[in-house]
């Protein structure tokens, strides 16, 4: 277990910064929030897949927003299986990940951005569990007093926090490297794109 701010989060080592809201009193679209260390989901989404795999049941598949994540790639390799990802641009919440088992199950967690500062992670996490909350993803961070403006693409930057790594923030989705008015989006876009 790991405490952020007065939050005490699941976690099965230093990798993994999670929390599931108690699942009989959910009535909100979320189902708990995961705070990534970086936007490579190659590299992040095995942590959370393993400890989700020993509480819940094992991850087949995943769908997420492009937009937050350096690649999305159609397998990602888990504690020897394999997750299949998905994505939408138009239809999830690009701050979602929306993962199902083998079993009939699904989670829709809050991705919190990597590069927020532990405070205002503590409380994003903490709202997304909360039974009483009916709030969207993106209505949580948009609330979040400390979370940047977005950029011209629509992707939230928040404050960085300086103990969580940059690495990756050189890639795609970064702000460092944002397409130019010449450069094209290297993502598809528009309904015919929505699925992989």
């Amino acid at each position: 277990m790991t405490v952020i701010d007065g939050a005490t989060l699941a976690t099965p080592g230093p990798a993994l910064r999670f929390r599931l809201a108690p699942s009989a009193s959910r009535v909100g679209p979320l189902d708990g929030a995961w705070w990534p260390r970086s936007h490579d989901l190659p590299f992040e989404l095995p942590a959370l897949a393993a400890e989700l795999d020993a509480q819940w049941g094992r991850v087949a598949r995943v769908t997420v927003n492009p937009a937050q994540w350096s690649a999305v790639p159609r397998r990602i390799p888990v504690a020897g299986h394999t997750v299949h990802v998905g994505w939408f641009t138009a239809v999830q919440d690009r701050h979602t990940i929306s993962v199902r088992s083998h079993l009939p199950h699904r989670l829709s967690l809050l991705v919190v951005p990597p590069r927020t500062e532990a405070a205002a992670a503590a409380r994003l996490m903490a709202e997304a569990v909360d039974p009483a909350n009916t709030r969207t993803a993106s209505e949580l961070l948009a609330d979040e007093p400390s979370v940047g403006t977005p950029d011209r693409r629509g992707i939230v930057w928040p404050v960085r926090d300086p103990s969580v790594s940059a690495w990756g923030s050189a890639r795609w989705g970064g702000p460092s490297c944002s397409p130019g008015p010449s450069d094209p989006d290297p993502r598809p876009t528009g309904l015919d794109a929505d699925r992989r």
